[in-house]
């Protein structure tokens, strides 16, 4: 059995901004971070500057982590109607992570590149100047 996405507007989200009931809204989804506002690294004061409205701005700005981004499906309470979605850049859902391992060419050129330039500056000022 499904659990069906409950839809908000963004006139009924308005309300929603105090200490006791924060909703943010981030790339169309509607998140109660109430629980979070504690435990959020910025401070509860950021959170609740922005509740009740649109927040997705913000949160990119401010480069959140992948971690932080899947903590955020633990606060996730819905979407907004049809007609309030506005369509953004990451709404294409991109995949935010740092977790990829680099390619072996590039981990060996580097530290390797910097350290020849070393080497070879080094071999060139004993010649010519020693």
């Amino acid at each position: 059995m499904t659990e069906e996405i409950k839809l908000f507007t963004r006139d009924e989200l308005k309300c929603r901004n105090s200490r006791e009931d924060a909703i943010l809204i981030i790339h169309n989804g509607v998140y109660d971070v109430t629980k979070f506002l504690d435990e959020h690294p910025g401070g509860e004061e950021v959170l609740l500057e922005l509740a009740g409205q649109d927040a997705t701005e913000p949160f990119e700005d401010v480069s959140h982590s992948s971690d932080a981004r899947s903590l955020m499906t633990k606060y996730k309470i819905g979407e907004l109607v049809e007609a309030d979605r506005t369509q953004t850049k990451a709404a294409f859902s991109p995949q935010w992570s740092n977790d990829q391992q680099q390619e072996q060419g590039n981990s060996w050129s580097s530290w390797m590149v910097p350290l020849l330039l070393g080497v070879a500056a080094t071999v060139l000022y004993r010649y010519l100047f020693l």
